[in-house]
């Protein structure tokens, strides 16, 4: 039995990794700290999902606690690693920039001094559509120069991957970054635009509309996402032989075993067509209130996923009518709305 340690594993997207993983047969340890920047009930009621498997086992706690990442890393030696946890939100970063230097990047720091300490078979750690900042050269590929974040959250990514490529080239570390683009589904994070959204239409109150709706999202239905993660386990980078290159459209480091991928659906929707598809499911329109662009956003994200295909032979597929009619299915349910 292969044992995987995934931090951040009470979050939206960990919760769902986690699943698939033991559904495969892995055994699980799920790191997390359990903070309050969303309704914990959430996280908590993931958890317990999680621990109907026995071959899960939850432990509290942050990822910027060394001694502690260093002491599960130890006792289980696991085979993969996959660092989600970190403070989230773009906005949130202007509000509280501290927050996303100690989890995000002193966070990041420890994972790779325990995997330094005791080296994983692949090591994977989330980036974000984020660190492609200002380029306008759509759709996003992963071999583009990213040097112009607009937020401080994605320059707190953006510095874990250049952590992780300096510590992957010095100590042979195998690792995959992946940069996720605004993904969506059932338990999302009620921070997001879709469960905000949603929770505002069937309240009959107005939702915030940011440049004016002018704004158009790669959109990645959550179990897409974790296929993606799921199948990247299995193709850990290899540094490059002396001289051999490195192929094109790979973003593999000709110095390290260290690549970056993204994952994304491939097509950028409008964010009118995103609200167009939450009115269809929840079957009431929207009251849109008009708003200027918000402090570190940017008006649109486009994921070229061809590495990923070449790399696992898969593509998300799920379309955004789909996605979100999921979503608001479980937001009924879970919410007896």
């Amino acid at each position: 039995m292969r044992t995987a340690l995934v931090t951040g594993s009470a979050g939206f997207i960990g919760y769902f990794l986690c699943t698939r993983l033991l559904e495969e047969g892995f055994r699980v340890i799920g790191l997390d700290a359990m903070t309050d920047y969303y309704d914990v009930r959430l996280k908590e009621r993931r958890h317990q999902m999680l621990l109907q498997n026995e071959h899960f086992s939850a432990v509290t706690g942050r990822v910027e606690d060394g001694e502690l990442v260093r002491s599960l890393f130890e006792a289980n030696r696991p085979d993969v690693v996959v660092h989600l946890a970190a403070q989230a939100g773009v906005r949130y970063s202007i509000e509280a920039p501290r927050s996303y230097l100690d989890s995000n990047i002193a966070g990041t720091f420890e994972m790779l001094e325990a995997a330094r300490a005791f080296p994983p078979q692949h090591l994977l750690i989330a980036s974000t559509s984020s660190a492609y900042g200002a380029n306008t050269d759509m759709p996003f590929q992963e071999t583009a120069k990213a040097d112009h974040q607009m937020s401080f959250y994605a320059a707190t990514k953006k510095a874990c991957e250049v952590m992780a490529h300096s510590y992957s080239h010095l100590y042979g570390t195998p690792i995959t970054m992946f940069r996720f683009f605004t993904v969506y589904g059932p338990w999302g994070r009620p921070d997001m635009a879709l469960f905000k959204f949603t929770k505002s239409i069937l309240e009959g109150q107005p939702i915030e509309v940011y440049n004016y709706g002018d704004m158009s999202r790669d959109f990645t239905y959550v179990e897409d996402l974790v296929e993606g993660i799921r199948l990247l386990i299995e193709a850990a980078p290899v540094r490059p032989e002396e001289g051999a290159g490195v192929p094109e459209g790979d973003s593999l480091s000709p110095v390290a075993p260290w690549r970056v991928v993204n994952i994304g659906n491939s097509e950028s929707v409008q964010l009118t067509e995103f609200i167009a598809a939450i009115e269809e499911a929840t079957g009431r329109a929207a009251e849109r209130k008009l708003m200027p662009m918000q402090a570190g956003d940017v008006p649109a994200t486009w994921a070229d996923a061809s590495l990923l295909q070449t790399l696992t032979g898969y593509r998300p597929r799920t379309g955004v009518r789909e996605g979100v009619a999921k979503f608001v299915k479980w937001y009924r349910e879970y919410y007896k709305i």
